[in-house]
């Protein structure tokens, strides 16, 4: 009896068998639908991560909304209730008109502050395009 050697196929192995080889034009045919049908999927799944996102904005400004309109309710509350506070000293109208003026007046800074805050001259990255143009030059220079 002979002892087998590690060479020789066990019973319960298949011997190796290469594939069969392909002409190229059936692997690059192959490969075009596999591109094809992955460009698919990518735009399905593009397509469903953007329809996710849109449902969490829409979600996200109507609670973003319904909280402004609760604030300024709020808001309406309190200023209401500094006028009533106040028409124990003076008389109801004056004490609205006073909180009226009041809120006019607070308004009307911050509006003028938030202009000047928001003019388009200020909000110019002027550092960010000095180093650009500075880059440019630097290219331009290397270049030439």
């Amino acid at each position: 009896m002979t002892t087998p050697d590690n060479l020789s196929p066990d019973l319960g192995e298949t011997p190796y068998r290469p594939k069969p080889e392909r002409p190229i034009g059936s692997v690059f045919a192959d490969l075009a639908d596999d591109l094809g049908k992955l460009f698919r999927l990518e735009l399905a799944l593009l397509r469903l991560e953007l329809t996710e996102k849109a449902h969490r904005l829409s979600r996200g400004l109507t609670a973003v909304a319904i909280a402004g309109f609760l604030a300024l309710s709020a808001w309406l509350v309190l200023l209401a209730a500094a006028v009533l506070g106040l028409s124990t000293i003076l008389r109801p109208w004056l004490a609205a008109l006073s909180v009226g003026v009041a809120a006019l007046f607070i308004a009307g800074v911050l509006f003028f502050l938030g202009k000047r805050w928001l003019d388009a001259q200020k909000l110019v990255p002027r550092r960010t395009l000095n180093t650009l143009r500075e880059n440019g030059v630097w290219i331009k220079n290397r270049v030439s």
